[in-house]
């Protein structure tokens, strides 16, 4: 009995028996909890530099057949929020997206990819630009790990229909959160 005690213990020491799963994590160098003047909108009031952070992925669970990624924010005066960029159909090979990825113009965002509809009517990033005076909000980016390699929809998908897709196809997830207030 005491050699399977001490069997027990050299195992478990030396991490056999016991599986260190990482956890679908996401990381940006370019946020912290404040968001700055390069990713707030430029225009409805706002004078930002509308350019996406870059967002980086790692632990996907390996049944991963593509991703995708969402900003939003819940404290939008709208009763429903603000969806400030949704892209879906990324590779599962893919693990970033780059910094200004959110511009249809420069053609960042990896290959295949689509960006759809926002809340601002048209597809690609849209910067955080809450009301003048309301309290700082909350802008959620989520990478959504998907067991499908397509969603079926295009660059006219609304969010609400791209965001049902995804809770129907989602693996797992993982946010992030920072804040902006004018």
């Amino acid at each position: 009995m005491k050699k399977l005690a001490l069997i027990a213990v050299i195992f478990g020491l030396l991490g056999f028996g016991s599986v260190h799963a990482q956890e679908f994590t996401l990381k940006s160098d370019d946020l912290s909890g404040q968001l700055t003047m390069t990713q707030v909108f430029s225009g409805f009031g706002c004078t930002g530099k509308n350019i996406s952070p870059s967002l980086e992925w790692m632990n996907a669970p390996k049944d991963t057949k593509s991703f995708a990624f969402t900003v939003y924010d819940p404290d939008a005066p709208t009763g429903s929020g603000w969806w400030h960029w949704v892209v879906f159909d990324i590779p599962s090979d893919t693990n970033e997206l780059k910094t200004d990825a959110g511009s249809l113009q420069k053609g960042l965002a990896p290959k295949g990819s689509v960006q759809s509809v926002t809340d601002f009517g048209m597809p690609g990033f849209g910067g955080a630009c809450p009301p003048q005076g309301d309290k700082p909000h909350r802008y959620i980016f989520t990478v959504y790990a998907l067991k499908v390699e397509k969603l079926g929809l295009d660059e006219k998908a609304l969010p609400a229909l791209v965001g049902y897709y995804l809770n129907q196809n989602t693996l797992a997830k993982a946010s992030l959160m920072a804040y902006y207030g004018r």
